[in-house]
């Protein structure tokens, strides 16, 4: 899991994303698409063409971080691209990151009675 401070903005690139790119690509992409400063301190996430990859960038403060995952099964569930750009919270990007559908989480267990 990426420690993700409360106060960050993430951004889901709605739509496919070429993802032979590396970190000064995504930027360029995050300034020019989404028309949003890479440098400002918010998370991006874009997700390949597969739906089985996404790559995140992250400006910190005191650099630039590329995060990449790959589902073994499954893909990440990504909004439509008329959408446009969707922001998200850091626990729906957790369920994401696992696998989840971060749209709408269930628990798979509720208990019947307290104590």
């Amino acid at each position: 899991m990426i420690p993700v401070p409360s106060q960050v903005h993430i951004w889901l690139a709605v739509g496919r994303t070429d993802m032979r790119g590396g970190m000064q690509g995504l930027a360029l992409q995050a300034q020019e698409t989404l028309g949003r400063d890479p440098h400002a301190g918010d998370l991006y996430v874009f997700r390949g063409r597969n739906g089985n990859l996404i790559k995140t960038i992250w400006h910190d403060g005191l650099g630039m971080s590329l995060y990449a995952k790959r589902l073994e099964k499954g893909r990440f569930l990504w909004p439509p691209p008329a959408d446009g750009t969707v922001s998200i919270s850091p626990a729906q990007l957790a369920y994401m990151l696992d696998g989840i559908d971060w749209r709408n989480p269930r628990h798979t267990f509720r208990p019947r009675r307290a104590g």
